[in-house]
């Protein structure tokens, strides 16, 4: 095994990876959708209705629950769903989350892709990321 599928599968070891109509009924209830996108990804493919932008590079100062920087209304109990592409980065990145406080913190399994695979909407993308 290489050294990021090691990593990879030490994140998702901690993750409860939801497939795409699962986050869209947790998205329902009240979850968080946090798309860490690039812009030319959300310009080309579109978005998830009623997610939040929020840039890979911003994403710990914005969701770690004690952060002076973060999100209204983000808490230790939030359920915050991290989306990519295909489902790797955000994998990492929802693991980034749960060690900054947010146990509650998984990704999206398949990414965007998945999501539009699976016939759930799709906004037309490319909006600015939370500043």
């Amino acid at each position: 095994m290489s050294s990021i599928d090691s990593f990879l599968a030490g994140a998702r070891s901690t993750l409860d990876r939801v497939t795409p109509e699962q986050a869209a009924q947790l998205q329902a209830d009240g979850a968080l959708v946090v798309d860490i996108r690039p812009h030319a990804n959300r310009a080309a493919e579109g978005e998830i209705p009623g997610s939040v932008v929020v840039e890979r590079i911003h994403m710990e100062w914005r969701l770690a629950p004690d952060s002076d920087w973060r999100l209204p209304g983000v808490t230790t109990t939030t359920t915050a769903i991290v989306v990519c592409n295909e489902g790797y980065s955000s994998s990492l990145a929802a693991a980034d989350l749960q060690r900054l406080g947010l146990p509650n913190a998984t990704d999206l399994t398949g990414g965007f892709r998945a999501w539009a695979a699976a016939g759930l909407p799709v906004v037309e993308g490319g909006s600015d990321p939370v500043p």
